[in-house]
């Protein structure tokens, strides 16, 4: 294992010029001196390219004879899968059951072996290194690595190239080899650079460890930002998080739907929920950025579309965009017309009207009637219910 040096991150940034984009970094339309470094428009839609390609390009030709394997949520594999097709190395890659299919149909079409093994990214690591056991081929771990760390790296170093006086970069953590280059990097270049992590609220494991200063591993994962959905970091980026990151924030699924969101809205970005993090740990308050110069790192924007449905309408409901709920209505004309003229009056769009039957000790003569409506923001919502129930019409608990 080469020992991480910005010699060694200089080596990355040139032999990935072969094939990884040096992608843009644009300024937020919502938010004022905060810049995103949109690894989502990678090559392979992920930041995993950089580590996988620079650290495969630096094996042996025995080595490379013998072939690679990895375990990978999915974009960690695309990187090696890809890597492997250039450099004409076979890659046999683990990945959990539940990675998104997207991300598994991918990893095939550049040539790789996919075998599916567990729920969550450790148990595929655990079937990865048991393989290899008796394969004897070249283990490429996703992130506990000093040689993939420096390509990873190189994310920071197009950052401060462009932007010398950066005042904060915010990085997703999942194992930490993102975050390890980066943050190695930003000190070295600019060492009053400050360098946030996020973590999802359930896959808190380098917070955890950072904030007990040990190694820590946590019993779950359950976030639909697979990409980082880690129960234990890696001992060499845990080290590189204790000397050079400055804090480490979670965010939760509400808040990281909400990001992925308003990043296709505002920003006409496609981000998954990993890729999402730092964003949405900006837009919900919890990294200063007002007077400085923050980037942050989109890491991924590999969702698959089925989850995508699902990210969307939580990100409305959380920002108050979509709302249901449901009213006592007397079974009579013109009860109904007269909730749907308060709605069409207040700015709102009704998307469903479901009548059902009174419930066990209403009146005989009332229906509940649920409504799923269209709104602007949370206030706007507070202002329909209002005008709602001033008119004599209850409100029921969903």
């Amino acid at each position: 294992m080469n020992k991480l040096s910005m010699e060694s991150v200089y080596s990355a940034a040139e032999k990935l010029k072969e094939v990884a984009r040096k992608t843009s970094l644009i300024e937020s339309s919502q938010f004022k001196g905060v810049y995103l470094k949109t690894e989502n428009l990678q090559v392979t839609g992920s930041f995993k390219l950089r580590g996988a390609y620079y650290k495969i390009s630096t094996l042996s030709e025995k080595e490379k004879e013998r072939g690679v394997v990895a375990c990978s949520a999915g974009n960690h594999a695309q990187g090696v899968a890809l890597a492997c097709q250039r450099l004409g190395i076979s890659a046999t890659i683990f990945m959990p059951e539940s990675a998104p299919i997207s991300k598994v149909e991918a990893t095939k079409s550049y040539g790789a072996e996919v075998k599916l093994v567990g729920s969550v990214y450790d148990d595929a690591y655990a079937a990865a290194i048991k393989y290899n056991e008796s394969e004897g081929k070249t283990f490429i771990h996703p992130f506990n690595d000093e040689t993939l760390i420096a390509g990873q790296g190189t994310v920071g170093l197009e950052i401060l190239q462009e932007i010398e006086d950066i005042d904060a970069i915010v990085v997703p953590i999942g194992g930490g080899g993102l975050i390890s280059g980066v943050a190695f990097v930003a000190k070295s270049l600019n060492p009053n650079c400050k360098v946030y992590g996020v973590e999802a609220e359930s896959a808190n494991a380098m917070k955890l460890s950072k904030e007990t200063h040990q190694l820590m591993c946590i019993d779950s994962v359950c976030t639909f930002a697979d990409g980082i959905a880690v129960k234990k970091p890696g001992e060499v980026t845990f080290d590189l998080v204790e000397k050079y990151v400055d804090e480490i924030v979670t965010v939760s699924e509400d808040e990281i739907a909400s990001g992925v969101l308003e990043l296709m809205e505002k920003q006409k970005l496609v981000c998954e929920g990993s890729g999402a993090v730092g964003y949405s740990a900006i837009k919900h308050g919890k990294i200063p950025y007002e007077g400085k110069k923050v980037a942050v790192l989109l890491s991924g924007g590999n969702i698959d579309v089925n989850i995508l449905s699902k990210v969307v309408h939580r990100g409305l409901v959380m920002s108050g965009r979509n709302t249901k709920f449901r009213l006592v209505l007397t079974d009579k004309p013109g009860q109904l017309a007269k909730v749907v003229n308060l709605i069409g009056e207040s700015g709102a769009n009704i998307i469903k009207v479901e009548h059902n039957e009174s419930e066990e000790h209403m009146e005989i003569n009332c229906k509940i009637v649920k409504f799923v409506i269209e709104t602007r923001d949370a206030e706007h919502i507070k202002e329909i219910k209002n005008k709602i129930v001033a008119s004599g019409i209850n409100i029921v608990n969903m």
